[in-house]
């Protein structure tokens, strides 16, 4: 039989299985973080792109208001200059 007594080799199994799931655990934690950054990159610049669009709609849509304003308006015909 082995040297070490039972106990023993029951404790290094149980603190070395210990340090694996350990280990796994903080490398999935990375794999997570570093997925959720990319995923909050992805969303974040279309929340300024979605503003800048919005920006353009509004004077777009002010811009037409105009126009079809100073369409609908009479126009004034010119007075000729007396001579």
């Amino acid at each position: 039989m082995d040297d070490k007594p039972i106990l023993e080799t029951v404790t290094d199994a149980v603190s070395s299985a210990a340090s694996a799931t350990t280990e796994a655990a903080k490398s999935v934690a990375k794999k997570v973080k570093k997925a959720a950054k990319k995923v909050a990159k992805k969303v974040t610049p279309k929340k300024k792109a979605a503003k800048k669009k919005a920006k353009a709609a509004k004077k777009s849509a002010k811009k037409a208001v105009k126009k079809v304003a100073k369409k609908m308006t009479p126009k004034k015909k010119k007075k000729k200059a007396k001579r």
